[in-house]
């Protein structure tokens, strides 16, 4: 195994050097762009707090722009305490606008970065050049490659993966695709495309119970392009089906199911340094035994605490690293990815997913994983950012 992903690789406890500058000598403007339009919205929200929280305001200016759930960019308080999930409350970006009809404009010509913010009624205002922008968006619009595109046309750098690897990272059905012709375990699945739905419903329920008839009960019944476990249901039989692909496709008309693989959930995360990608030191996913599997509520409202870093042998640790960086390669990603797998009873690592935008929040497991493996919260942050202002846009 490379040196890049050996949890014994020397990881420095600051990232170094002096960030790039703005006009005039100012400090790089980073904004944040949080919310969106999907059902992760309120997550998202939580995890741009955090990182509003993180970011070294001696270095760095700070512009949030919050995203509501009908797709308004927004103007909103610089407030991490009113973000934070509380007392099972989720938060939004409405609470935080400072203006319940204003919207931020994005620079249409990549020649300029000035971002400006409109309200009916008054003259535009000039918000000043935007060096980078630090996406926390999960789900669709913004995670899945059409925020990174709308940055790619702007010409603003941003943190994270293209326009690509988000769109691999996002489509469950394709980024298994990918790793197969990489290569990785994946599990078994089946996908039922929405066209295939309206056309036979009836045929697409048969190639679901075929699929388990095959591969054995219970199987996971999942919106395709999602992600916080969300529209997510266990199915023991035909008797849940027909309100599992309810719930599926109230997210998503296309359908992922895939087999119930029993081993341990392993996570481990990438983070792209100068010399390229490394593997954090992994993670574990204890059973929840007050849920049927680690869903929402256990994520977000009940915090179920994973294991850093998991209790692996130094071989299994090494592989799941190894596997990791070759699953963030596989898909052409930057910038940071957690990579979730399986460890069969078979002694086999399966890949599940990755995710190109995973929670972050200081209690996420990705900032546990690098705190754990010598990279602070802080620092974290800071390294994102400043591979984001060294990193060109456009094809690369």
């Amino acid at each position: 195994m490379s040196s890049e992903s050996s949890p014994q690789s020397p990881v420095p406890s600051s990232v170094g050097g002096t960030p790039p500058t703005g006009e005039a000598g100012r400090k790089p403007r980073v904004a944040v762009v949080f919310g969106g339009r999907s059902s992760e919205h309120a997550i998202s929200v939580a995890t741009a707090g955090a990182v509003l929280r993180a970011i070294d305001r001696t270095k760095y200016e700070v512009l949030p722009i919050g995203i509501t759930t009908d797709g308004r960019w927004a103007l909103t308080a610089d407030d991490p305490e009113r973000m934070a999930i509380a007392d099972r409350r989720l938060p939004s970006v409405d609470q935080l606008t400072e203006s319940a009809e204003g919207a931020v404009l994005l620079p249409v010509d990549p020649a300029s970065r000035e971002v400006v913010y409109t309200e009916p009624g008054a003259v535009p205002k000039v918000l000043g050049e935007v060096d980078v922008v630090f996406p926390v968006l999960h789900g669709p619009y913004g995670e899945d490659g059409t925020l990174q595109g709308l940055l790619e046309l702007s010409g603003i750098p941003y943190v994270g993966a293209g326009v690509l690897a988000s769109a691999v990272g996002m489509d469950k059905e394709y980024m298994k695709r990918v790793f197969i012709s990489y290569g990785l375990p994946v599990g078994p699945y089946e996908v039922i495309r929405p066209r295939e739905w309206d056309r036979n419903p009836s045929a697409a329920r048969k190639k679901i119970v075929d699929f388990a008839g095959e591969n054995g009960w219970p199987v996971f019944i999942k919106p395709a392009r999602a992600g916080s476990s969300m529209g997510i249901t266990k199915v023991d039989g035909l008797e849940g089906l027909e309100d599992a692909l309810e719930e599926a496709r109230r997210h998503d008309p296309k359908i992922i199911v895939e087999s119930l693989l029993r081993g341990r959930e392993i996570e481990c995360g990438v983070l792209e340094f100068e010399d390229g990608p490394r593997a954090s030191v992994p993670a574990e996913i204890p059973s929840v035994t007050s849920h049927d599997f680690y869903d929402f509520e256990a994520k977000y409202i009940d915090s179920a605490a994973g294991v850093v870093p998991a209790p692996l042998t130094a071989e299994e640790t090494a592989s799941v690293q190894e596997l990791a960086v070759r699953a963030f390669d596989a898909a052409s990603c930057e910038g940071l990815v957690r990579a979730d797998f399986f460890l069969l009873d078979s002694g086999e690592f399966v890949i599940n997913e990755i995710n190109t935008m995973p929670g972050f929040t200081p209690i996420s497991m990705y900032p546990r994983m690098w705190q754990e493996s010598g990279v602070s919260y802080q620092e974290l942050v800071d390294r994102l950012i400043q591979a984001a202002l060294r990193r060109p846009t456009g094809l690369r």
